[in-house]
């Protein structure tokens, strides 16, 4: 009872200490958004990538082939795959645009809210009219209205997400034990009889409480002001948020466990946190490095919670589909912190 009661007062004394520092709830809350937002905007009416266009159909099909193979010898880029698969790959932004035949019809999915949709399709029918064998491809005359899909600003939210539960867990944690142990207020505490795990436990759990205003902020600009999909079971939502912010947390615990120089504290954050921003796919795909790095980037921390939040959010997976990158980041949050209990020095 009285270790609980002890736990509990610390976490109220660290909400003291954050509430009396405004230049935090900047940085936590307020700069996220901004960031989101500037963002956003910025590449709002960025240049297109290059297309890409399924037909639909079963793959060895004469016609959906020869379609396919008109579209390729004018420069695009396009594939043969099913019904439901083509949607899929549509609304999860893998391509532009997707074509049925329908007897002597193109009907094409089109979501008016993508400008590169729109762009293939004035493509599409270039070519398809260009040369029209009326015995051969039909014209394109119909269109089947989707719901909104893929844009930029929908893949760069997750990915601020990511990189927001990121650098709290390192700034958040691991160098609030650096500025409490170079402040000699760790040794305080040595003094009570409170457990290096509580203490550990404390700082995760203030950061953890300081995350969910901080998420529903940007899950509320996201969706209702720029209009970002959540396509999932809220509750599978809140697991993955929880399990990424542990595991980032006991990351940043493992860091400031035994530091005692504030500049080396920023300089092991920054090695750890900076290279990630860049290959984990915050503000583009990590696709898009060489196969031979692919190993790499898939075993970084952001890159598994990234990609976790875009399938959950855009693509409307459950935790068992994804489950196995939550085992990676579990796995991660388990032996970090019990590294840290091993590890940590009061002074």
């Amino acid at each position: 009872m009285y270790r609980l009661l002890a736990f509990k007062e610390f976490v109220y004394l660290r909400f003291k200490v954050l509430f009396r520092e405004p230049e935090v709830i900047f940085w936590v809350v307020i700069f996220p958004l901004i960031l989101a937002v500037g963002l956003a905007v910025a590449f709002w009416n960025r240049k297109p990538d290059p297309l890409a266009v399924d037909i639909v159909g079963q793959p060895g099909s004469a016609e959906s082939e020869k379609l396919a193979s008109k579209l390729i010898q004018a420069g695009m880029k396009a594939e043969v795959h099913n019904d439901a698969e083509s949607r899929q790959r549509y609304r999860t932004g893998k391509t532009a645009l997707f074509v049925s035949l329908n007897g002597q019809q193109l009907v094409f999915g089109i979501d008016p809210t993508r400008p590169e949709s729109l762009t293939a399709r004035y493509q599409v029918e270039t070519i398809v009219r260009k040369d029209h064998d009326p015995n051969g491809i039909p014209d394109p005359v119909d269109t089947e209205q989707l719901e909104p899909g893929s844009r930029y600003v929908d893949f760069l939210i997750p990915g601020l997400m990511g990189m927001n539960l990121l650098s709290g867990g390192l700034w958040g944690v691991g160098f609030v034990i650096v500025d409490l142990r170079v402040r000699r207020l760790l040794k305080l505490f040595l003094a009570t009889p409170m457990k290096r795990s509580d203490l550990l436990a404390g700082l995760m759990c203030t950061r953890m409480l300081m995350i969910v205003p901080e998420v529903i902020m940007m899950l509320v600009v996201g969706n209702l002001f720029l209009g970002v999909p959540i396509r999932c079971n809220p509750l599978t939502l809140v697991v993955v948020l929880a399990i990424g912010g542990t595991a980032f947390m006991s990351i940043g615990v493992l860091i400031g466990c035994r530091t005692d120089k504030p500049d080396v504290a920023v300089g092991i954050i920054n090695l750890f946190l900076l290279p990630q921003v860049v290959l984990s796919g915050v503000f583009f795909s990590s696709k898009k490095f060489p196969e031979v790095v692919q190993p790499f980037l898939q075993a970084l921390p952001l890159t598994q919670m990234n990609d976790c939040l875009r399938e959950v959010m855009l693509e409307g997976k459950g935790l068992y589909q994804v489950a196995w990158r939550l085992g990676i980041l579990t796995a991660i949050a388990i032996v970090c912190f019990f590294l840290s209990l091993r590890w940590f020095r009061w002074s």
